[in-house]
């Protein structure tokens, strides 16, 4: 069983940058792939990023690509995911999630309960 827990949204300007965490609980945390998703109002939930157990192998979206960075510290549990460049398309609320290694929302067995950022133009 593995607990997440997001942190780290909020409002900013487009143009702007935000560092989201995610922190998990139990000692297997090494051994699960971690993705990011986001969700807007009346939308979909939507991958952002997949990084594997051993941060080796990064996936990300290509709307991301070039403004987002996803990594992880197995040492203290927790999975980042650095915004820089933000837009107002990006403002949603994200979701850390553990599973296998992908981009699609079905490969994640644990999901945290969102953080909200909202970016303004």
């Amino acid at each position: 069983q593995v607990q997440l827990v997001e942190s780290g949204g909020g409002l900013v300007q487009a143009g702007g940058s935000l560092r989201l965490s995610c922190a998990a609980s139990g000692r297997t945390f090494s051994s699960y792939a971690m993705g990011w998703f986001r969700q807007a109002p009346g939308k979909e939930r939507e991958f952002v990023a997949s990084i594997s157990w051993s941060g080796s192998t990064i996936y990300n979206v290509d709307s991301v690509k070039g403004r987002f960075t996803i990594f992880r510290d197995n040492a203290k549990n927790t999975v980042y995911l650095q915004m820089n460049s933000l837009k107002p398309e990006d403002t949603a609320v994200y979701y850390c999630a553990a599973g296998s290694f992908g981009g699609v929302t079905s490969k994640y067995d644990y999901w945290g309960q969102g953080t909200q950022v909202t970016v303004s133009s």
